[in-house]
C-alpha cells in the first residue's frame, strides 16, 4: 500500500495511491470512519490497513483524485516526536566524512564501533516539492543527504533484532539536509541538521509487505540532473534490526516515529572544492519502490 498525506480545498487528508501513483482514493470520503491524519492511521494498526485496502476496491469516483490535482505533502507532515537519525552508517560516506574537514570528533577512526545517533525536530519536516529554506543557513553550505526512512508500526521496547521488523510500518524517503559548517561550529549535529524545512520527506509511505528485502533497495541523487550519491541499503554499517534495538533498548519506540538510517557516499561537502547547495538548485532523490522526492532550493 502506498499512503500519502495531501491537500485538497486547504484540507489535509490521508489517501492511498494506486494506478501507479496517478490517482489518490481519499479515505476520508471512502472509509470515513478511519483516522484523517497518518500517526493516528499508522497508530490503528492493522485493522485500519485492511479496512483501507477493502476501501479502496470499492471506492466510488468522488473518492478518486488525480494526483495532478493535489497537493501531496510530507506523509507524516508533524511527526508527534524528533525524527530519530544515524550519521556515518555507509562504509564509503564514513570514510568520505572524515577526510571532508567538517567532522569534528575524529576519535576512533572512520567506522563508527556504534551508530551515531542524533534528531530532527518536527519543524523541519516538509514535503514533496517544498523549496528548502537555505537562506535560514547563515554559514551557506547546505548538503544532502538522501536517506531511507523507517517508519514504526507497532510500539515496544528492548526490542530483539529477529523481532525488529515485526515493528516496521514501512518506509519513505528523506533527505538530511544540513548547514554542514554549523554542523562542524557546535560539535554536535542538531544544530545543523534541525533547521526549519531541512528535513524534506515522501512521497508516501510504502508499507513492509510491498517492499520485500529491504537490503536490495537502491538510493541515489542528483541535482540539476547531476547524479551525486548511488548506492544500496545492504552497504548500512548498522542495518535496521540493530537500529531498532539499539534505540529501543531503554526506550519505547512508538507508533509513527520515523527512523533516517543514513546517507552513503556523495554528500556536497566530500568534493574538494565542497558542493554545497545554491538558491535555484533542484535536488532529486530516488529509492527503488519508493518513489521521487523532489525539492528546490530557495
Amino acid at each position: 500500500m502506498r499512503l500519502v498525506t495531501f491537500s485538497k480545498n486547504r484540507k489535509a487528508r490521508i489517501g492511498i495511491l494506486i494506478e501507479d501513483d496517478k490517482t489518490v482514493v481519499d479515505l476520508s470520503v471512502a472509509a470515513p470512519t478511519l483516522p484523517t491524519d497518518m500517526n493516528g492511521f499508522i497508530a490503528a494498526g492493522p485493522k485500519a490497513l485492511a479496512k483501507a485496502a477493502a476501501a479502496v476496491k470499492k471506492a466510488k469516483p468522488a473518492a478518486r483524485y488525480s494526483a495532478k490535482k493535489v497537493k501531496i505533502l510530507a506523509p507524516i507532515p508533524t511527526p508527534h516526536r524528533n525524527v530519530m537519525a544515524v550519521g556515518k552508517n555507509y562504509y564509503d560516506h564514513a570514510e568520505e566524512f572524515d577526510n571532508s574537514g567538517f567532522n569534528q570528533a575524529k576519535t576512533g577512526g572512520a567506522i563508527p564501533e556504534f551508530p551515531i545517533l542524533f534528531t530532527k525536530p518536527p519543524s523541519s519536516v516538509i514535503g514533496p516539492d517544498a523549496p528548502i529554506p537555505g537562506y535560514l543557513d547563515y554559514t551557506k553550505s547546505v548538503d544532502y543527504e538522501v536517506e531511507l526512512g523507517v517508519i514504526i508500526g507497532k510500539e515496544g521496547r528492548k526490542i530483539t533484532k529477529k523481532a525488529a521488523f515485526d515493528h516496521v510500518f514501512g518506509y519513505t524517503i528523506i533527505n538530511d539536509a544540513t548547514a554542514r559548517k554549523q554542523q562542524f561550529k557546535h560539535n554536535q549535529w542538531f544544530i545543523g541538521k534541525g533547521l526549519d524545512g531541512f528535513c524534506p520527506m515522501g512521497p508516501c509511505i510504502v508499507t513492509a509487505d510491498e517492499i520485500g528485502d529491504i537490503r536490495k533497495v537502491g538510493l541515489k541523487t542528483e541535482v540539476n540532473g547531476e547524479l551525486r550519491q548511488n548506492s544500496i541499503v545492504k552497504n548500512l554499517i548498522f542495518d535496521i534490526p540493530t537500529l531498532i534495538k539499539t534505540l529501543s533498548a531503554g526506550m519505547t519506540l512508538l507508533p509513527g516515529d520515523v527512523i533516517a538510517t543514513g546517507t552513503p557516499l556523495g554528500i556536497g561537502g566530500g568534493f574538494n572544492p565542497p558542493k554545497f547547495l545554491k538558491k535555484g538548485d533542484v535536488v532529486t532523490m530516488t529509492i527503488d519502490k519508493i518513489g521521487v522526492l523532489e525539492n528546490p532550493v530557495e
